[in-house]
Protein backbone atom coordinates (compact mmCIF):
# COMPACT_ATOMS: atom_id res chain seq x y z
CA UNK A 1 0.00 0.00 0.00
CA UNK A 2 1.00 3.53 -1.24
CA UNK A 3 2.50 5.56 2.48
CA UNK A 4 0.16 8.17 1.95
CA UNK A 5 -2.62 5.92 2.16
CA UNK A 6 -1.76 4.23 5.12
CA UNK A 7 -1.18 7.65 7.21
CA UNK A 8 -4.20 9.14 5.57
CA UNK A 9 -6.26 5.77 6.88
CA UNK A 10 -4.89 5.95 10.50
CA UNK A 11 -5.54 9.82 10.54
CA UNK A 12 -9.31 9.55 9.24
CA UNK A 13 -10.23 6.15 9.62
CA UNK A 14 -11.67 4.66 12.67
CA UNK A 15 -9.23 1.33 12.99
CA UNK A 16 -11.69 -1.02 13.19
CA UNK A 17 -9.80 -3.85 11.18
CA UNK A 18 -6.67 -4.95 11.15
CA UNK A 19 -5.16 -5.13 7.73
CA UNK A 20 -1.68 -4.75 5.84
CA UNK A 21 -2.55 -4.95 2.23
CA UNK A 22 -4.66 -2.92 -0.56
CA UNK A 23 -6.53 -4.72 -2.68
CA UNK A 24 -6.75 -2.66 -6.34
CA UNK A 25 -7.90 -4.98 -8.66
CA UNK A 26 -9.93 -8.31 -9.22
CA UNK A 27 -11.13 -10.67 -12.14
CA UNK A 28 -12.49 -13.92 -11.93
CA UNK A 29 -10.99 -15.59 -8.82
CA UNK A 30 -7.84 -13.83 -8.65
CA UNK A 31 -7.01 -10.33 -7.24
CA UNK A 32 -4.25 -8.02 -7.70
CA UNK A 33 -2.57 -5.61 -4.90
CA UNK A 34 -0.83 -2.22 -5.45
CA UNK A 35 2.69 -3.86 -5.42
CA UNK A 36 1.49 -5.71 -8.43
CA UNK A 37 1.47 -9.20 -6.43
CA UNK A 38 -0.96 -12.01 -7.73
CA UNK A 39 -3.54 -13.98 -5.56
CA UNK A 40 -6.22 -16.25 -6.05
CA UNK A 41 -8.73 -15.41 -3.63
CA UNK A 42 -10.13 -17.66 -1.16
CA UNK A 43 -11.48 -15.37 0.76
CA UNK A 44 -13.80 -13.81 -2.46
CA UNK A 45 -14.76 -10.66 0.34
CA UNK A 46 -15.93 -12.84 3.01
CA UNK A 47 -18.37 -15.30 0.67
CA UNK A 48 -19.56 -11.98 -0.85
CA UNK A 49 -17.92 -11.97 -5.19
CA UNK A 50 -20.31 -15.41 -5.67
CA UNK A 51 -19.41 -14.77 -9.47
CA UNK A 52 -15.71 -13.60 -8.93
CA UNK A 53 -14.68 -10.19 -9.58
CA UNK A 54 -16.13 -8.25 -11.94
CA UNK A 55 -18.39 -10.86 -14.04
CA UNK A 56 -18.60 -8.87 -16.74
CA UNK A 57 -22.54 -9.66 -17.20
CA UNK A 58 -22.58 -7.73 -13.60
CA UNK A 59 -20.25 -4.91 -14.91
CA UNK A 60 -22.98 -4.56 -17.80
CA UNK A 61 -25.80 -5.30 -15.86
CA UNK A 62 -24.78 -2.43 -13.08
CA UNK A 63 -23.51 0.19 -15.90
CA UNK A 64 -26.54 -0.39 -18.40
CA UNK A 65 -28.63 0.78 -15.05
CA UNK A 66 -26.42 3.30 -14.14
CA UNK A 67 -26.47 4.91 -17.43
CA UNK A 68 -30.84 5.14 -16.76
CA UNK A 69 -31.27 6.01 -13.09
CA UNK A 70 -28.94 5.42 -10.09
CA UNK A 71 -31.14 6.04 -7.20
CA UNK A 72 -35.05 5.88 -6.53
CA UNK A 73 -36.99 6.10 -3.47
CA UNK A 74 -39.26 3.54 -2.43
CA UNK A 75 -41.85 6.08 -2.64
CA UNK A 76 -42.11 5.01 -6.23
CA UNK A 77 -41.48 1.35 -7.87
CA UNK A 78 -38.14 0.87 -8.52
CA UNK A 79 -36.55 -0.79 -11.62
CA UNK A 80 -35.50 -4.28 -10.96
CA UNK A 81 -36.97 -4.60 -7.99
CA UNK A 82 -40.14 -6.41 -8.13
CA UNK A 83 -38.06 -8.99 -10.56
CA UNK A 84 -35.69 -9.56 -8.01
CA UNK A 85 -38.40 -9.98 -5.47
CA UNK A 86 -39.87 -12.81 -8.16
CA UNK A 87 -36.94 -14.65 -8.37
CA UNK A 88 -35.91 -15.10 -5.05
CA UNK A 89 -39.59 -16.32 -3.96
CA UNK A 90 -38.98 -18.53 -7.12
CA UNK A 91 -35.61 -20.06 -5.11
CA UNK A 92 -36.05 -20.01 -1.88
CA UNK A 93 -39.83 -21.51 -2.54
CA UNK A 94 -41.43 -18.38 0.08
CA UNK A 95 -43.82 -16.15 -0.69
CA UNK A 96 -42.79 -12.23 -0.10
CA UNK A 97 -39.39 -10.65 0.27
CA UNK A 98 -38.08 -7.04 1.23
CA UNK A 99 -34.52 -5.84 0.75
CA UNK A 100 -32.17 -3.96 3.14
CA UNK A 101 -28.69 -2.83 2.65
CA UNK A 102 -26.90 -6.11 4.49
CA UNK A 103 -27.39 -8.66 6.29
CA UNK A 104 -27.37 -7.34 10.02
CA UNK A 105 -30.29 -5.49 8.18
CA UNK A 106 -32.20 -8.32 6.96
CA UNK A 107 -32.20 -9.86 10.33
CA UNK A 108 -32.72 -7.00 12.28
CA UNK A 109 -35.92 -6.83 9.83
CA UNK A 110 -36.89 -10.57 10.69
CA UNK A 111 -36.85 -9.69 14.08
CA UNK A 112 -39.11 -6.74 13.18
CA UNK A 113 -41.56 -9.14 11.45
CA UNK A 114 -40.97 -11.89 13.95
CA UNK A 115 -42.51 -9.57 16.60
CA UNK A 116 -44.92 -7.68 14.80
CA UNK A 117 -46.84 -10.66 13.62
CA UNK A 118 -46.64 -13.21 16.58
CA UNK A 119 -46.98 -10.80 19.23
CA UNK A 120 -44.10 -11.81 21.14
CA UNK A 121 -41.08 -10.51 22.03
CA UNK A 122 -38.30 -13.40 23.20
CA UNK A 123 -35.65 -14.93 20.70
CA UNK A 124 -33.48 -18.18 21.14
CA UNK A 125 -30.31 -18.34 19.34
CA UNK A 126 -27.06 -20.45 19.08
CA UNK A 127 -23.54 -20.72 20.59
CA UNK A 128 -20.71 -19.20 18.30
CA UNK A 129 -23.58 -17.67 15.68
CA UNK A 130 -22.76 -14.59 14.32
CA UNK A 131 -26.07 -12.53 12.80
CA UNK A 132 -24.28 -9.18 12.42
CA UNK A 133 -23.13 -5.82 14.01
CA UNK A 134 -26.38 -3.82 14.15
CA UNK A 135 -28.15 -3.67 17.73
CA UNK A 136 -30.70 -5.98 16.92
CA UNK A 137 -28.57 -8.15 15.13
CA UNK A 138 -25.62 -8.01 17.66
CA UNK A 139 -28.37 -9.35 20.07
CA UNK A 140 -29.24 -13.10 18.69
CA UNK A 141 -25.20 -13.09 18.19
CA UNK A 142 -23.57 -15.21 20.59
CA UNK A 143 -20.01 -14.05 20.42
CA UNK A 144 -19.29 -12.58 23.97
CA UNK A 145 -16.41 -10.54 22.84
CA UNK A 146 -18.09 -8.64 20.22
CA UNK A 147 -21.92 -8.56 22.27
CA UNK A 148 -21.45 -7.77 25.80
CA UNK A 149 -19.75 -4.08 25.03
CA UNK A 150 -22.35 -2.99 23.88
CA UNK A 151 -25.37 -4.18 26.43
CA UNK A 152 -27.28 -4.09 27.16
CA UNK A 153 -29.48 -4.74 24.34
CA UNK A 154 -32.85 -3.87 23.53
CA UNK A 155 -34.05 -8.06 21.84
CA UNK A 156 -34.21 -10.65 24.78
CA UNK A 157 -32.27 -13.38 23.54
CA UNK A 158 -31.44 -17.32 24.93
CA UNK A 159 -28.49 -19.01 23.70
CA UNK A 160 -28.43 -22.75 23.35
CA UNK A 161 -25.34 -25.00 22.60
CA UNK A 162 -25.26 -25.00 18.74
CA UNK A 163 -27.00 -28.76 17.34
CA UNK A 164 -28.60 -29.64 20.97
CA UNK A 165 -32.43 -29.93 20.16
CA UNK A 166 -32.94 -31.05 23.54
CA UNK A 167 -31.58 -27.43 24.89
CA UNK A 168 -33.85 -26.28 22.24
CA UNK A 169 -36.55 -27.49 23.36
CA UNK A 170 -36.07 -26.25 27.07
CA UNK A 171 -35.29 -22.93 25.99
CA UNK A 172 -38.51 -22.22 23.57
CA UNK A 173 -41.95 -21.36 25.07
CA UNK A 174 -44.98 -19.47 23.89
CA UNK A 175 -42.91 -15.99 24.53
CA UNK A 176 -40.77 -16.78 21.94
CA UNK A 177 -40.99 -14.86 18.35
CA UNK A 178 -38.46 -16.85 16.75
CA UNK A 179 -34.89 -19.29 17.01
CA UNK A 180 -32.56 -17.60 14.63
CA UNK A 181 -30.02 -20.31 12.84
CA UNK A 182 -27.45 -21.02 10.45
CA UNK A 183 -27.22 -24.23 9.31
CA UNK A 184 -23.72 -23.94 8.92
CA UNK A 185 -21.99 -21.73 10.86
CA UNK A 186 -19.60 -19.60 8.82
CA UNK A 187 -18.03 -17.43 11.11
CA UNK A 188 -17.57 -19.77 13.87
CA UNK A 189 -15.22 -21.40 11.65
CA UNK A 190 -17.50 -23.75 9.35
CA UNK A 191 -19.41 -25.61 11.68
CA UNK A 192 -21.79 -28.11 10.04
CA UNK A 193 -24.91 -29.99 12.55
CA UNK A 194 -26.12 -33.06 12.86
CA UNK A 195 -28.09 -33.90 9.59
CA UNK A 196 -31.52 -33.92 11.94
CA UNK A 197 -30.75 -30.18 13.37
CA UNK A 198 -32.83 -28.25 11.08
CA UNK A 199 -36.00 -30.71 10.87
CA UNK A 200 -35.52 -30.72 14.50
CA UNK A 201 -36.05 -26.78 15.14
CA UNK A 202 -38.81 -27.14 12.54
CA UNK A 203 -40.97 -29.48 14.76
CA UNK A 204 -39.87 -27.45 17.84
CA UNK A 205 -41.26 -24.17 16.42
CA UNK A 206 -44.09 -26.02 15.15
CA UNK A 207 -45.19 -27.50 18.48
CA UNK A 208 -44.89 -23.55 19.97
CA UNK A 209 -45.81 -21.32 17.35
CA UNK A 210 -42.05 -19.55 17.29
CA UNK A 211 -41.01 -18.95 13.82
CA UNK A 212 -38.11 -20.50 12.54
CA UNK A 213 -35.21 -17.89 11.20
CA UNK A 214 -32.41 -19.31 9.08
CA UNK A 215 -29.99 -16.87 8.79
CA UNK A 216 -28.36 -17.57 5.13
CA UNK A 217 -26.16 -14.39 4.40
CA UNK A 218 -23.08 -16.73 4.35
CA UNK A 219 -24.23 -19.65 3.24
CA UNK A 220 -27.60 -18.50 0.31
CA UNK A 221 -26.76 -18.06 -3.25
CA UNK A 222 -25.17 -21.21 -3.87
CA UNK A 223 -22.25 -21.47 -1.75
CA UNK A 224 -23.53 -25.06 -0.49
CA UNK A 225 -24.19 -26.43 -3.76
CA UNK A 226 -27.68 -25.35 -3.48
CA UNK A 227 -29.71 -21.98 -3.64
CA UNK A 228 -29.48 -22.33 -0.26
CA UNK A 229 -28.53 -24.85 2.26
CA UNK A 230 -31.64 -25.27 4.37
CA UNK A 231 -32.59 -26.81 1.24
CA UNK A 232 -30.25 -29.79 2.09
CA UNK A 233 -32.34 -30.71 5.20
CA UNK A 234 -36.11 -30.74 3.26
CA UNK A 235 -37.55 -28.22 6.08
CA UNK A 236 -38.92 -25.04 4.81
CA UNK A 237 -38.24 -22.13 6.94
CA UNK A 238 -40.87 -19.08 8.11
CA UNK A 239 -38.00 -17.02 7.22
CA UNK A 240 -34.74 -16.55 5.22
CA UNK A 241 -31.98 -13.93 5.31
CA UNK A 242 -29.33 -13.56 2.92
CA UNK A 243 -26.95 -10.93 1.19
CA UNK A 244 -23.48 -11.50 0.74
CA UNK A 245 -22.93 -13.15 -2.49
CA UNK A 246 -26.84 -11.89 -3.53
CA UNK A 247 -25.32 -9.25 -5.89
CA UNK A 248 -21.58 -10.29 -7.01
CA UNK A 249 -20.36 -7.39 -4.19
CA UNK A 250 -22.84 -4.24 -4.59
CA UNK A 251 -24.30 -4.21 -1.46
CA UNK A 252 -27.84 -5.06 -0.96
CA UNK A 253 -29.57 -8.11 2.11
CA UNK A 254 -32.93 -9.14 1.62
CA UNK A 255 -35.14 -11.37 3.38
CA UNK A 256 -38.12 -13.76 2.22
CA UNK A 257 -40.80 -15.21 3.98
CA UNK A 258 -43.53 -17.36 3.94
CA UNK A 259 -47.06 -17.15 3.24
CA UNK A 260 -48.83 -14.93 5.37
CA UNK A 261 -45.74 -13.06 6.75
CA UNK A 262 -45.39 -9.95 5.46
CA UNK A 263 -44.65 -6.49 6.54
CA UNK A 264 -47.93 -4.32 6.39
CA UNK A 265 -47.96 -0.33 5.29
CA UNK A 266 -45.31 1.63 7.15
CA UNK A 267 -44.05 -0.99 9.40
CA UNK A 268 -40.65 -1.16 7.79
CA UNK A 269 -38.71 0.59 5.44
CA UNK A 270 -35.61 2.06 4.11
CA UNK A 271 -33.94 5.37 1.70
CA UNK A 272 -31.63 3.08 0.16
CA UNK A 273 -32.71 -0.77 0.02
CA UNK A 274 -33.69 -2.57 -2.99
CA UNK A 275 -32.49 0.41 -5.46
CA UNK A 276 -31.99 -0.37 -9.27
CA UNK A 277 -28.17 -0.87 -9.00
CA UNK A 278 -28.39 -2.83 -6.26
CA UNK A 279 -31.18 -5.28 -7.60
CA UNK A 280 -30.07 -5.03 -11.76
CA UNK A 281 -26.57 -6.58 -9.76
CA UNK A 282 -28.64 -9.22 -7.74
CA UNK A 283 -31.02 -10.21 -11.43
CA UNK A 284 -27.16 -10.77 -13.05
CA UNK A 285 -25.45 -12.51 -10.47
CA UNK A 286 -28.52 -14.75 -10.11
CA UNK A 287 -28.59 -15.45 -13.75
CA UNK A 288 -24.55 -16.42 -13.69
CA UNK A 289 -25.24 -18.83 -10.56
CA UNK A 290 -27.62 -20.50 -12.15
CA UNK A 291 -25.43 -21.26 -14.91
CA UNK A 292 -22.50 -22.95 -12.74
CA UNK A 293 -24.58 -24.06 -9.88
CA UNK A 294 -24.56 -27.92 -10.68
CA UNK A 295 -20.76 -27.71 -10.56
CA UNK A 296 -20.63 -26.39 -6.31
CA UNK A 297 -20.98 -29.21 -5.05
CA UNK A 298 -17.92 -31.20 -7.39
CA UNK A 299 -16.17 -28.41 -6.73
CA UNK A 300 -16.42 -28.25 -3.59
CA UNK A 301 -15.52 -32.00 -3.25
CA UNK A 302 -11.80 -31.47 -5.18
CA UNK A 303 -10.99 -29.32 -2.82
CA UNK A 304 -11.75 -31.16 0.13
CA UNK A 305 -10.06 -34.28 -1.38
CA UNK A 306 -6.75 -32.00 -2.17
CA UNK A 307 -6.98 -31.63 1.32
CA UNK A 308 -7.87 -34.90 3.03
CA UNK A 309 -5.47 -34.86 5.31
CA UNK A 310 -6.25 -32.32 7.41
CA UNK A 311 -9.54 -33.16 8.04
CA UNK A 312 -11.53 -30.87 6.38
CA UNK A 313 -15.24 -29.89 6.87
CA UNK A 314 -18.01 -28.45 4.18
CA UNK A 315 -20.56 -28.64 2.14
CA UNK A 316 -20.18 -27.08 -1.50
CA UNK A 317 -18.05 -24.11 -1.41
CA UNK A 318 -18.12 -23.56 2.23
CA UNK A 319 -14.89 -25.40 3.58
CA UNK A 320 -12.98 -25.03 7.40
CA UNK A 321 -10.12 -26.62 8.82
CA UNK A 322 -9.04 -26.67 12.53
CA UNK A 323 -5.30 -25.15 12.76
CA UNK A 324 -5.57 -23.80 15.95
CA UNK A 325 -3.06 -21.02 17.43
CA UNK A 326 -1.05 -20.93 14.23
CA UNK A 327 -3.97 -20.34 11.79
CA UNK A 328 -2.34 -16.53 11.15
CA UNK A 329 0.77 -17.85 10.52
CA UNK A 330 -0.40 -19.81 7.82
CA UNK A 331 -2.92 -17.77 6.75
CA UNK A 332 0.76 -15.27 6.29
CA UNK A 333 2.11 -17.96 4.26
CA UNK A 334 -0.40 -18.59 1.90
CA UNK A 335 -0.69 -14.56 1.02
CA UNK A 336 3.22 -14.77 0.35
CA UNK A 337 2.80 -17.59 -2.06
CA UNK A 338 0.05 -16.15 -3.59
CA UNK A 339 -3.31 -17.58 -1.76
CA UNK A 340 -5.85 -15.70 -0.11
CA UNK A 341 -7.10 -17.62 2.83
CA UNK A 342 -8.96 -15.99 5.87
CA UNK A 343 -9.06 -17.23 9.70
CA UNK A 344 -12.70 -17.25 11.06
CA UNK A 345 -12.91 -18.10 15.46
CA UNK A 346 -11.31 -20.30 17.31
CA UNK A 347 -8.17 -21.10 15.02
CA UNK A 348 -10.13 -22.46 11.81
CA UNK A 349 -8.86 -21.36 8.73
CA UNK A 350 -12.19 -20.76 6.39
CA UNK A 351 -12.45 -21.29 2.62
CA UNK A 352 -14.76 -19.28 0.70
CA UNK A 353 -13.89 -18.91 -2.98
CA UNK A 354 -15.57 -17.68 -5.97
CA UNK A 355 -17.97 -19.70 -7.16
CA UNK A 356 -16.50 -19.55 -10.49
CA UNK A 357 -13.21 -21.21 -9.52
CA UNK A 358 -11.64 -23.29 -11.96
CA UNK A 359 -10.35 -26.69 -11.38
CA UNK A 360 -6.82 -25.70 -12.32
CA UNK A 361 -6.98 -22.91 -9.50
CA UNK A 362 -8.46 -24.80 -7.19
CA UNK A 363 -5.54 -27.22 -7.19
CA UNK A 364 -2.93 -24.74 -7.52
CA UNK A 365 -4.53 -22.85 -4.45
CA UNK A 366 -4.42 -26.78 -2.21
CA UNK A 367 -0.56 -27.03 -2.96
CA UNK A 368 -0.23 -23.67 -1.64
CA UNK A 369 -2.68 -24.28 1.66
CA UNK A 370 -1.51 -27.80 1.94
CA UNK A 371 1.83 -26.82 1.83
CA UNK A 372 1.45 -23.79 4.53
CA UNK A 373 -0.61 -26.55 6.75
CA UNK A 374 2.66 -28.61 6.58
Amino acid sequence: MAEDSRVLDARYYMPAFSRTMKIVRGAGSHVWDDQGREYIDCVAGIAVCSTGHCHPLVVKAICDQAHELIHCSNLYYIPNQAELAERLVGISGLAKAFFSNSGAEANDGAIKLARVRTGRKNFVAFTHGFHGRTCGSLAVTHKPAIRETFEPLSVPCRFVDYGDLDALAGAVDKETAGVFVEPIQGEAGVLIPPDEFLRGIRDICDDTGALMIVDEVQTGMGRTGRWFAFQHSGVTPDIVTTAKGLASGFPIGALVAREGLEFKKSEHGSTFAGGPLACAAALATIGVIEEILPDVLRKGERFMKGLARHNPRGRGLIIGISVGDRCPEVQQTCAENGVLVNCAADGNLRLIPPLVITDEEIDAAVGVIDAALD
